[in-house]
């Protein structure tokens, strides 16, 4: 998991890949990941034209220390085919991921598989180096998460896209992001999110919700994400600068849980190969290996957000 684990997703933005001044403003938002889209954001007329303009956004650079993704058009089109091997071929080198929507079964991620793995070897590039992220967004890929998350070590992400999925169900509604009316014990997408990130996690894949689509929303968005959030998703799709900084903050740990995190990892560290203890006190706290695991995760996100900690272990703290 050391790849995917590397690659904070807080924020993942969505540009489209005909539209030149959203390319250019997309470079200095301070996203961790986005994605250049070919599919929904693209008209039919246009998908041809907004490939060339994709690589050379990628050929271009000035992203930083972005996660580099395109978004192809999903199988059941024309394009597809086209998509990976124009975007590969002529910028594969600035590429990191590609984004596969309505994956229905692991034969989907399988063919891009195969299709990466001959482009890479014609053009020079390390085999496998392109990742995938598969976006689920009917009933049939839901039922097949388990076998679409297993079918390439090139798989780095599932996605949820609710909009889609919330019509492949019959969902009555047309608000993606709130419960439907008439639904007003729990929440109706729980079930559909927790199959995700079980497999996701399962299989050592990161799991990112899909988008808010009232952009200006703020505080919506902000109460959509903290709920993926607290189930333990990495990031979530953004298509409005006004969100960028809610879901960055949404999927960071405070700067109190991160330094605490550290703080077991260095003492349970030291219980272990020091005192040769299996079980610890951390002040009035008991740890033992659960603990060092749940503080694994914290520390991990943290990292991955570029916190530094401002609490130092010392022995004298068990």
């Amino acid at each position: 998991m050391s790849r995917v684990a590397s690659r904070s997703r807080r924020s993942v933005l969505a540009v489209p890949g005909s539209n030149p001044r959203f390319i250019e403003k997309a470079r200095g938002l301070p996203v961790d990941a986005f994605f250049l889209d070919l599919e929904d954001a693209v008209a039919p007329l246009e998908k041809e034209r907004a490939r060339d303009a994709v690589v050379a956004a990628l050929n271009e650079g000035g992203w930083g220390d972005k996660v580099r993704t395109v978004r192809v058009n999903d199988l059941s089109t024309q394009w597809t085919y086209r998509d990976v091997i124009a975007v590969v071929e002529a910028a594969g080198g600035n590429l990191d991921c590609l984004v596969l929507p309505k994956v229905a079964d692991a034969g989907h991620v399988r063919w891009l598989d195969t299709l990466l793995t001959q482009i890479e070897r014609s053009v020079g590039l390390e085999p496998g180096r392109i990742g995938i992220e598969a976006q689920i967004e009917d009933a049939r890929g839901l039922v097949n998460v388990d076998e679409i998350a297993a079918a390439s070590p090139r798989l780095e992400s599932l996605v949820y896209g609710p909009a889609d999925f919330m019509a492949s169900v019959n969902m009555k509604t047309l608000v993606v992001g709130e419960q439907p009316p008439g639904y007003d014990v729990g929440d109706a997408y729980h079930y559909v999110l927790m199959r995700i990130l079980m497999a996701a996690r399962a299989n050592g894949l990161q799991a990112i919700d899909g988008p808010y689509l009232q952009v200006r929303d703020v505080p919506a968005f902000t109460r959509s994400a903290r709920r993926t959030a607290a189930l333990g998703y990495d990031g979530k799709w953004v298509l409005h600068p006004a969100q960028v900084d809610a879901a960055n903050a949404v999927f960071s740990p405070s700067q109190d849980d991160y330094d605490h995190a550290e703080l077991i990892l260095d003492a349970y560290e030291h219980a272990t190969t020091v005192r040769r203890r299996g079980a610890v006190m951390l002040g009035d706290e008991m740890l033992d290996e659960a603990s060092r695991k749940m503080a694994l995760v914290v520390a991990a996100k943290g990292r991955a957000a570029g916190l530094r900690r401002t609490r130092t272990f010392t022995p004298d703290l068990e």
